[in-house]
Formats: structure tokens, C-alpha cells, sequence
């Protein structure tokens, strides 16, 4: 039991945190070279569009670990130990039960503009709390991310907060963070909007924070925005079964 604690202790908060969606890590794997750990969903997305780079340095990941990831069971067993503040109530929560905390923290629903139901990738219906979107809106939303793009093909988007346009989506985070940083008003985020799950009718209370925890990244380099997540999931499942281990 000591010795389980003292290893618990050497880890920090952000350990527990998934690097690709942001959030708690669920299922938690390890690439056995650069010992990353992710969401064992967020990882196979990523590999399925990344070919054999480890999401976050880019490492080489072996066909094995495509088609079958590591699971992090040593890290799974701290969390069951340890507690975190949640982001938003900053009340302490055990790291294994927090994305359950979060379908009934009001607080993060209200900062984070989404529903009571947490999404494990940003990719997934989920996100929008409803299971039943059209297909139409799902394909329309599409249409737009690829349309409203920039000269170097990233998507473009219009600032909720003083309307400015086309800014990329790393350009609108460093537009927000240098003059909005302290601007906290109920608006709709045009990033979440223009992705194939996004709903027009959830609204952000702090947007800025939102750009930050949720927006530090391009979904388009990680999923394939043309596929629903059930259709990725599924189709990495298949890929799985079809290399070579």
C-alpha cells in the first residue's frame, strides 16, 4: 500500500489528461516508444489518419500498437486513487469518474457549451447531446468547413465577439486571447458550429476559456470530417483486424 501511494504521488494532474480531446483520459494506452498516453478512442482516430506517427510527437508507432494499443493499466489504477479538482466547480473528484461528474456539473456545462453528455473525441454526436441529427445537417455542416477556407486551406472563421473574419483557427485563438481575454459574453462557437456534430444552439458562456480548452488543435489533421464517429470507430475496428500483428 506505500509503495502504491508513493507511485501515485510521483504523477501530476496533467498526467491524467488526454493531449489529443482535451479531456480526462478514457481508457488510457501508451505508444511503447515515446510512452505518450491517449484516449484509446482519440488514438486509433489519430492513427487512422496519421498512418504510423504518434498523435503528439509524431513518433513512430508500430503496426501492433495501431491495431491493438497498450492499455496504460498502471496509470487507470492511479486514477482510481487519485482526486483532481473539476475544472469548473472545483470539486474533488476521483480522475476515473470525472466525465461522469461532468454530465451533471452545471458549471462546466455552462462554460464549455456542451450538453450533459461529455464527448470522448470532439468528433462525436455526442457533443451536441442529441443522437438523432439529420444526416442533411451533418452533410451541410460539412459543406461549410470545406468552404469557408483560407489561401493555405485551413477553414476560416468569423469572431462572436467583435465580428472580425477570416481568421484561421489559430489566428481566432490568438485574436481572442490578445483582445477578448477578459470578454465574457453568451455567444455560439463558430468552430464547433462548422464541424459535422456541431449545434448551432448550444452557447458558450466564456468563449475564450472554450478556444483554449477545446480549440488547440485542427480536427481536420486527426478525423476524417466526410464520416460520423461511429463510422471511423467502425472502420478502424476493421483496419484492426487486418494487419499483419
Amino acid at each position: 500500500m506505500a509503495e502504491d501511494l508513493s507511485a501515485a504521488t510521483s504523477y501530476t494532474e496533467d498526467d491524467f489528461y488526454c493531449p489529443v480531446c482535451q479531456e480526462v483520459l478514457k481508457t488510457p494506452v501508451r505508444t511503447a516508444a515515446c510512452q505518450h498516453v491517449f484516449c484509446r478512442k482519440c488514438f486509433l482516430t489519430a492513427m487512422r489518419e496519421s498512418g504510423i506517427h504518434c498523435p503528439l510527437c509524431r513518433g513512430t508507432v508500430t503496426r501492433r500498437e495501431r491495431a491493438c494499443p497498450e492499455r496504460a493499466l498502471d496509470l487507470e489504477n492511479v486514477m482510481r486513487k487519485l482526486s483532481g479538482s473539476c475544472r469548473c466547480c472545483a470539486k474533488q473528484i476521483k480522475f476515473y469518474r470525472m466525465r461522469h461528474h461532468y454530465k451533471s456539473c452545471k458549471k462546466y456545462q455552462d462554460e464549455y457549451g456542451v450538453s450533459a453528455i461529455i464527448p470522448n473525441f470532439q468528433i462525436s454526436q455526442d457533443s451536441v447531446g442529441s443522437s438523432n441529427r439529420s444526416e442533411t445537417s451533418t452533410s451541410d455542416n460539412v459543406e461549410t468547413y470545406q468552404e469557408n477556407t483560407s489561401s493555405s486551406g485551413h477553414p476560416t472563421f468569423k469572431c462572436p465577439l467583435c465580428q472580425e473574419s477570416n481568421f484561421t483557427r489559430q489566428r481566432l485563438l490568438d485574436h481572442c486571447n490578445s483582445n477578448h481575454l477578459f470578454q465574457i459574453v453568451p455567444v455560439t462557437c463558430p468552430i464547433c458550429v462548422s464541424l459535422p456534430w456541431g449545434d448551432p444552439s448550444q452557447i458558450t458562456r466564456n468563449f475564450v476559456s472554450h478556444l483554449n480548452q477545446r480549440h488547440q488543435f485542427d480536427y481536420g489533421e486527426f478525423v476524417n470530417l466526410q464520416l460520423d464517429e461511429e463510422t471511423q470507430y467502425q472502420t478502424a475496428v476493421e483496419e484492426s483486424f487486418q494487419v499483419n500483428i
